[in-house]
């Protein structure tokens, strides 16, 4: 593990990672339906592919905590999601929370993102908070296994904000996690607080988001190349002053890409990016990939946490879209949010050119 973690020259070029064509509609909103598992809203996008057929897993919340659903998508628009990663009592992690936010993917930025297959198995990435709520007390980061995308098992190790490599800026728990594999070694790149400061309404929030990584060989003993962050928030007046979150790494020639999003001062979220070719010394465009939408937009108030992949000869990026509105009442809370996931895309691909 180092303390150090450096930048280099930027010179790639944003044409590569934009997509500029936005829909005004949300591809999978909340149900408002008391009891559903997304009665609430919906978040986290993870989109991919497995065998020719587009699919996406994504998280409910219904009041008491996140569960994962996975939905496919026939052409032209999306399944209702099926509940495959739910809440478990018997799980003390997963008791009140079961987030999951990545599988292992084909790594190239120009594919359709098809699932790994290792050993028989497709290994993901989830998140969950000690108590229910929302999002309620330091989280921590599991992994799981699966042969059918429908039922999942617990494998490996935990990381936890009170492990013994954990740095200070993360003491505040372990957000939403992106696991990939290369050259025969493991990454998890994850976002994290330095506070745990729940139940506050101040906007923005008082904490500082940042992104980590570790590494494994086997999913079990995880090592942390850093007590430092690998991708930190901006300086003052930054779109990603508060926030540098989410991370959707991928793998462009010799070029990896982080697409994340940041929180500026003004309480709003944006989508942005960063370039590495060590996938441990990153880089940030100066370039805002998805600003927040106009006012009465579906993303007037956060363009936020990405999912990317390359479909129909066009790249596709999936986001969380939120905006305000009249409060609906679902099991006696007020929800004053549409959030929901959403699409841009490149006018065309050319990344295969």
């Amino acid at each position: 593990m180092t303390d150090t973690i450096t930048t280099q020259p930027f010179d790639f070029p944003t044409d590569r990672v934009a997509t500029p064509l936005r829909e005004d509609r949300l591809v999978i909103r909340p149900s408002f339906t008391p009891g559903a598992f997304d009665s609430h809203a919906v978040d986290c996008p993870f989109v991919f592919s497995i065998d020719g057929r587009q699919g996406m897993t994504y998280v409910g919340w219904d009041g008491v905590g996140y569960q994962t659903a996975l939905a496919w998508n026939d052409g032209s628009e999306w399944s209702a999601g099926e509940v495959v990663f739910p809440r478990d009592p018997s799980d003390p992690l997963r008791r009140y929370n079961a987030a999951l936010t990545s599988i292992a993917r084909d790594n190239e930025l120009a594919s359709a993102g098809e699932l790994r297959s290792i050993g028989g198995w497709y290994y993901g990435t989830f998140h969950a908070y000690p108590g229910a709520g929302y999002e309620t007390g330091p989280a921590s980061v599991g992994f799981v296994r699966s042969r059918d995308l429908r039922s999942w098992e617990r494998v490996g190790g935990v990381l936890s904000p009170t492990d013994a490599d954990a740095g200070a800026w993360e003491r505040g728990g372990l957000y939403k996690s992106w696991l990939m594999e290369h050259d025969g070694l493991f990454y998890v790149f994850y976002n994290a607080k330095n506070i745990d400061d729940y139940g506050s309404v101040v906007v923005p929030p008082p904490w500082i988001e940042q992104t980590g990584l570790a590494v494994s060989r086997d999913l079990v003993t995880w090592e942390r190349v850093s007590s430092n962050p690998v991708l930190s928030a901006g300086a003052p007046g930054a779109f990603d002053e508060r926030f540098a979150s989410d991370p959707c790494v991928l793998r462009d020639g010799d070029t990896w890409v982080m697409f994340y999003f940041g929180l500026a001062t003004d309480g709003h979220a944006r989508e942005g990016y960063a370039t590495s070719r060590d996938l441990v010394n990153w880089t940030k465009s100066d370039q805002v990939l998805l600003d927040v939408g106009a006012a009465g937009s579906i993303d007037s108030l956060h363009t936020h946490k990405p999912a990317v992949i390359t479909w129909d000869g066009r790249l596709e990026h999936y986001y969380t879209a939120v905006a305000l509105q009249e409060p609906v009442l679902v099991s006696g809370y007020p929800q004053q949010e549409m959030r929901g996931i959403a699409r841009a895309t490149s006018l065309e691909s050319g990344l295969n050119q």
